[in-house]
This record gives C-alpha cells, sequence and structure tokens, in this order.
C-alpha cells in the first residue's frame, strides 16, 4: 500500500476545493468525448476519431491549471513526419498521458497499456481499444510480446508513433526504476525503420505526492525530447543504453 506525505495545512485549504473541481471537471472531459470519439469513428473513420482525441488531450491537460499546474514542453529536435517513431520516456503518474498525446499529436502517438484500461474507462478505453494502441497482460508475458509485435508492425505500416514506459509502472518519488529491455526490442525489430525519440518527464509525480485526494496544487511538470536516433543506426544493445542514459540524465533528483 502506497504511503504519501502529509499536506501542509494551509495549502490543503486550497487544494480541497481546487482538486473537488480538478475532477469534476475532468470527469465531465471524459464522459463528453466518449461519444463524440464513437461518433467521429462511425462516421469519419480515423481521421475524424483523431481529431477528437487530440481535442480531448488537449482539454485534459488544460484542466490542470484548475489545480496550478503548468506543464512545458521542451523541444529542440526536428521531428520528420511520414515516418515511424517510438517515444521512450520514464512515467510518473497518468496526468503525463494527455500531455504526450497532445505534444506528439502530429506524430500520431499511440500507447502501450495495460490491458485492465480497456475497459470501464469512459473515453481512455475506447481510444485504447479503438485508436491503434496496444494492450497487453503484463502477467501473460507470451500474449504482451505478441502484442507489442503486432502493435510495430502497425506502427510501420501506418507511419504512427508508439510510446512506451520501460519501468513498466510509475515512480512515486519521480525517481526511475530499472529500465526493461523486452518492449523496445520487439518494437525495433518489427519497426525497423522508426525514429526512436527519448523524452524526460519530470514533476509529473508530485501531483500526487500527498495522494490522489487532495491533488498537489501549483506543480510545475516538464517534458523534454532528446536527440532522436534510427533504429537502424545502432545495434540495439547499444540503442538501449544510449535511451536509457539520455532520459535518465535530465529526471531531478527530489528535494
Amino acid at each position: 500500500m502506497a504511503t504519501y506525505k502529509t499536506m501542509p495545512l494551509g495549502k490543503s485549504i486550497i487544494a480541497y476545493p481546487l482538486t473537488v473541481v480538478f475532477y469534476l471537471v475532468y470527469g465531465f472531459l471524459l464522459c463528453l468525448f466518449h461519444p463524440l470519439q464513437w461518433l467521429a469513428l462511425k462516421l469519419g473513420g480515423y481521421t475524424a476519431h483523431k481529431i477528437v482525441v487530440d481535442a480531448l488531450n488537449g482539454s485534459l491537460l488544460a484542466s490542470l491549471a484548475i489545480l496550478g499546474t503548468k506543464v512545458k514542453f521542451i523541444n529542440t529536435h526536428q521531428l520528420t513526419l511520414g515516418v515511424p517513431h517510438i517515444i521512450i520516456a520514464n512515467h510518473q503518474s497518468s496526468h503525463e498521458i494527455p500531455a504526450l498525446g497532445w505534444f506528439f499529436r502530429k506524430l500520431h502517438p499511440k500507447f502501450i497499456s495495460k490491458k485492465e484500461l480497456g475497459k470501464g474507462i469512459p473515453s481512455v478505453s475506447f481510444n485504447l481499444k479503438h485508436g491503434g494502441s496496444a494492450l497487453i497482460d503484463r502477467k501473460d508475458a507470451r500474449q504482451a510480446l505478441s502484442a507489442i509485435g503486432t502493435f510495430a508492425k502497425y506502427l510501420k505500416k501506418n507511419n504512427r508513433t508508439g510510446i512506451i514506459f520501460p519501468e513498466g509502472t510509475r515512480s512515486r518519488d519521480g525517481q526511475p526504476k530499472r529500465f526493461s529491455q523486452n518492449g523496445l526490442k520487439v518494437l525495433t525489430k518489427y519497426a525497423s525503420t522508426a525514429v526512436v525519440v527519448p523524452v524526460t518527464i519530470n514533476n509529473s509525480w508530485k501531483l500526487w505526492e500527498y495522494g490522489q485526494f487532495p491533488m498537489n496544487i501549483g506543480v510545475r511538470m516538464t517534458i523534454e525530447t532528446h536527440p532522436p536516433i534510427k533504429v537502424s543506426d545502432k545495434p540495439f544493445e547499444e540503442l538501449f543504453v544510449a535511451v536509457e542514459e539520455a532520459v535518465k540524465s535530465k529526471i531531478e533528483k527530489p528535494l
């Protein structure tokens, strides 16, 4: 069971009502965009559905402003459209998901997600099941690797972008866990024309520093890209080491 720090009283007086408002708005957006996704997919196919998903991600990201949260995207690298990408990032909370979807929207981002998220969550489950993402069973390695292989072929064929968190689970204190090779190895094998983009996320974990209720306020989250690497430029072992070092090189240590 997770243990969290106790929020200072002065901060909690503000955080409690803002968290209530945030969750009401967040839940409203998820419920609103669920039928819109269904309608867009039925009437306009992939393109229309993606427009709605982009709007959903942008709206969820904007809703963090209720908590005084600011999210900064730092990218000084040219990312080429029309080729598959593999984005590899550290993982600190679920609130970085809409941010990644929004900031990388031109690359058509898809996620590798645990199968439990594929049902029961308005908007989120529908998008994961019908938007091109991969749902894996973390207790069944064979199924997981097979699903990732199929996902990689989809990325290569359609020039989409796959987002993977090699840690597997989120870090509760911002410090990275060990990166696993398995998922990335399969992705690079079947999406051999892809470009890998290492990404470092900072301070997303602070949103839940004191637990999920109340949420923290005034967080400054950053999402920073590192130089892209073509899969074909390096043997896998070298690629994996380079990516892990790049991602972890910019992770801030907690005060």
